[in-house]
């Protein structure tokens, strides 16, 4: 996992970057001609700007990272499979991946808008709780 992601220990979605064998916190930055990717180091390291105490900020172009991913945490609830969206007070926001407008109405959700159905549920009722790193082909994109 990449350090520094959130103070309370879990961030349910970010970019993670690898560059020169190491895995930092990231995000995109389009630049006019390419993509860049900022890196976020808690500790200081060589060429990280500190821009805050205990974040360290390093722009590299895309093309000099091993890998880039976005990293979600997924779970499952019921039998079904829901992204992670929030935490709070022992409870998970959580968002169906099934598709089933149906489904989700029997598991008792909340539709936030068309296709989208959502829950707070207990923690201790959540199983599989893990993070899924898709990896992004950003190759030389240009805008």
């Amino acid at each position: 996992m990449a350090a520094d992601r959130e103070a309370d220990g879990m961030s349910l979605h970010y970019y993670r970057a690898r560059w020169h064998g190491v895995d930092y916190v990231a995000s995109p930055e389009p630049h006019s001609l390419e993509l860049w990717i900022r890196l976020r180091s808690p500790e200081p390291a060589d060429g990280f700007e500190e821009v805050e105490p205990g974040c360290h900020v390093r722009p590299v172009p895309a093309s000099e990272c091993a890998a880039l991913h976005f990293v979600r945490t997924v779970c499952t609830w019921r039998g079904e499979r829901f992204d992670v969206h929030g935490e709070r007070d022992g409870r998970l926001l959580v968002e169906y991946l099934g598709g089933s407008a149906p489904a989700a109405v029997e598991l008792g959700l909340e539709r936030v808008e068309r296709g989208v159905y959502r829950l707070w549920v207990p923690r201790a009722e959540v199983t599989d709780l893990h993070e899924h790193a898709e990896p992004l082909n950003v190759g030389k994109q240009h805008f």
